[in-house]
């Protein structure tokens, strides 16, 4: 690995450092108005091997991710013209699942969760090192390349579900489900694990990696959407079934057919 200097956003200290980086031709998209942020972002970029694109409120920020190509996107909340949340909404709703992941100085756990809800894939508080941004940055795009590296090449069939690895696919009832990358980890995570019980910690380890700062209701927010993706029409769970105060077990149940543990999924 090449040596850099990253530098402590809120100290403004130089620290000697190995960084790891990533593909060539990879860029992320910051959208923030705190110019600070973003400049500290590009020289970010350049020691890491990835190009960066600024945008400056929500309006612009919606329309540069729309319009390019970008690997992943940087998002704060607090935004002028288009809140953080908004942009992120309706970049899910018209279809664009790479990577996002929200800054924020608000520490309210409501929004932290809805936003995770509508499709966000990582949370990171202001204020924060750079290093620590660094490194959620990398580590969702090298996850993002690998899909799901840590689960073996092929196809997992459940009725009416497939579950393509080699294809990063998801099929239901012969339809394809688009999914963010997290959301197709998670799915594929339980999935290879079916019938057995993964823990919330488990997963956010799996998934997010050590030291991502996730909590239990932000995992339940995440399978949250996956089930509303994955799951067919009625009141209770076919495939993910909740595990209560441990986790998640993957298995298939006939609709009608459900136990006291899936009820209270």
């Amino acid at each position: 690995m090449n040596s850099a200097v990253r530098r402590d956003l809120t100290v403004g200290e130089a620290v000697e450092t190995e960084t790891p980086r990533v593909a060539a031709e990879t860029t992320v998209l910051v959208i923030d108005d705190d110019p600070a942020v973003s400049t500290m972002l590009a020289l970010l970029g350049r020691e890491h091997g990835f190009t960066v694109q600024t945008a400056g409120d929500g309006e612009e920020g919606l329309r540069l991710a729309q319009q390019s190509d970008a690997d992943l996107i940087v998002l704060d909340l607090n935004l002028p013209r288009l809140t953080g949340l908004d942009v992120c909404r309706r970049l899910r709703a018209a279809g664009v699942e790479v990577p996002i992941v929200m800054i924020s100085a608000s520490h309210d756990t409501v929004d932290v969760v809805v936003g995770l809800e509508i499709g966000a894939d990582d949370y990171v508080g202001k204020p924060f090192e750079m290093r620590e941004l660094a490194a959620r940055i990398t580590a969702q795009l090298r996850r993002q390349r690998r899909g799901t590296a840590q689960v073996r090449p092929g196809r997992l069939k459940f009725p009416g579900l497939i579950i393509d690895f080699g294809r990063h696919e998801v099929l239901r009832d012969g339809d394809g489900v688009s999914l963010t990358p997290t959301e197709f980890n998670l799915l594929a995570l339980l999935a290879a694990r079916a019938g057995r019980v993964v823990s919330r910690s488990d997963m956010i380890q799996q998934v997010w990696g050590q030291g991502a700062e996730l909590d239990a209701r932000s995992v339940d927010a995440h399978v949250y959407r996956l089930r509303r993706k994955i799951e067919p029409p009625g009141e209770h769970p076919t495939y993910v079934h909740a595990v209560p105060g441990v986790g998640y077990r993957f298995e298939y149940r006939p609709p009608g057919c459900f136990t006291s543990e899936a009820a209270t999924a």
